[in-house]
């Protein structure tokens, strides 16, 4: 095999791989000897036909494209090897030459890393995130505590209520004609929940039991169906049964039930302002990692090639497929259910997809630009957390990653050290007060001040 390269523009290059043409017979024989079974010749049994006649009846290239498919993955992946390009993208692969007697000659059109111009990495600017644990918020996790605990009880003796659970019949006319879909029986709707059009659940308050109520609405203009789309309708509704969730009082026996640590209500309290203090200053921490590491993005200077993106979609998706997959969902499914396509899903998540790229790209630049390396101790113990993560000895783990995977993960120790420097020089300030939007007296009267 041997190789050209050919920088492009905007970080692409060609490669122009060229195969031997003993490679080539070889791969044509392997194509005739996979799928002469298949090829009926008259006068022989199937499988039976020399390769010779075979091309005479349909064309000596009759095996051209299964020989082609054969040889361009492992001639790819040797050029991949010999390049001394750094290749960031899947390749476009394009046949130049398929004769019999003459080179596989194919082109190989990738994408390689760009360069990254650091602008400012130390002393980046960041807001200061708040995380001090509020009263308010104390009394909110408990109250979804509260509801998580509550029970639901049958009413009898009273209208319906925000908040209620409904059990309703109930059937919808526009113009006075019924239409499809607009029907229901036994159906529970939560009053306030906004799981109907807008207005349908105020409606129902104060609606009786057993009694039929009307619903006058309209149909929002963007509503899915476009024949029901700005319509005005009825809905002629009864409440056939009446339900409320009933919450927990807030004393020690709800607390024993819902906590292990705490015996008082006000143990609890404190146990739960810590469990926030705890999960802001985590989700502090995180905001503060992702807003140093955009603004040394945005002050860097980089072009990224289009295939570049292009392939982290692909992976992106592809990753997504995979855990679809763990739950028993495939990726064909899941389109069918959220009416996405391959193409919609790609687009989707393209500003994802750059940002890992332009993240990855600048936190690589720090890495060089402050010599950062990785000792053998930390990647053994990187090995170690793995080993437990996967329950695998760590020789195993070795042995797995092979040479490119500790290479990996010792480009990805350099990487989190790269993280922690930028976020370690940033510079936390706290976010401007908003305006009061309180006016002067000159400013109010509509005149100067």
């Amino acid at each position: 095999m041997s190789l050209q390269v050919e920088k492009l523009e905007n970080n692409m290059a060609k490669l122009t791989i060229e195969v031997s043409a003993e490679k080539l017979e070889k791969a044509i024989e392997g194509a005739y000897q996979k799928d002469r079974h298949r090829i009926s010749v008259p006068g022989f049994r199937k499988g039976k036909a020399p390769r010779k006649l075979i091309e005479q009846m349909y064309g000596k290239e009759i095996f051209y494209e299964d020989a082609a498919n054969d040889l361009i993955p492992d001639a790819y992946d040797e050029a991949f090897s010999e390049c001394t390009e750094e290749i960031v993208s899947s390749p476009k692969i394009a046949v130049v030459q398929l004769e019999a007697g003459k080179p596989f000659i194919f082109t190989a059109e990738v994408a390689l890393k760009p360069e990254v111009t650091l602008g400012k990495y130390k002393g980046v600017k960041v807001e200061k995130i708040d995380v001090d644990v509020t009263d308010e918020e104390i009394n909110a996790d408990i109250d979804r505590e509260r509801e998580k605990n509550s029970r639901t009880v049958d009413i009898t003796d009273r209208a319906v209520q925000k908040g209620d659970i409904a059990t309703i019949d109930f059937e919808g006319f526009v113009d006075g004609v019924a239409f499809e879909g607009g029907k229901g029986e036994d159906y529970p709707l939560t009053i306030g929940s906004g799981a109907f059009i807008p207005g349908f659940e105020e409606e129902l308050i104060g609606a009786q039991i057993g009694a039929e109520t009307e619903v006058n609405v309209t149909f929002p203009e963007d509503y899915q169906a476009a024949e029901l789309a700005g319509k005005a309708a009825v809905f002629k509704c009864t409440v056939k049964k009446l339900q409320e969730k009933q919450l927990p009082e807030l004393d020690e026996d709800f607390v024993g039930e819902v906590s292990e640590e705490s015996d008082t209500v006000e143990e609890y309290r404190e146990e739960v302002r810590k469990k926030l203090a705890g999960r802001k200053e985590a989700e502090a921490k995180s905001a503060k990692e992702e807003a140093a590491i955009a603004a040394v993005v945005a002050d860097a200077k980089m072009d990224i090639p289009e295939a570049m993106i292009d392939t982290q979609q692909r992976q992106i998706v592809q990753d997504y497929a995979q855990r679809l997959q763990s739950q028993g969902i495939s990726m064909e499914q899941y389109m069918q259910f959220t009416g996405l396509t391959l193409e919609t899903l790609l687009e989707q998540v393209k500003p994802q997809a750059l940002k890992r790229i332009e993240s990855r790209l600048v936190l690589e630049a720090v890495v060089a630009a402050e010599n950062m390396t990785a000792s053998e101790e930390e990647f053994e113990e990187e090995v170690k957390k793995m080993g437990e993560s996967y329950q695998m000895e760590p020789d195993k783990v070795k042995e797995l990653l092979g040479e490119n995977g500790r290479e990996q993960v010792m480009q990805d120790l350099c990487i989190r050290k790269a993280v922690e420097f930028v976020v370690e020089n940033a510079k936390e300030e706290k976010p401007a007060k908003k305006a009061s939007g309180k006016k002067s007296d000159g400013e109010a009267a509509g005149g100067e001040a």
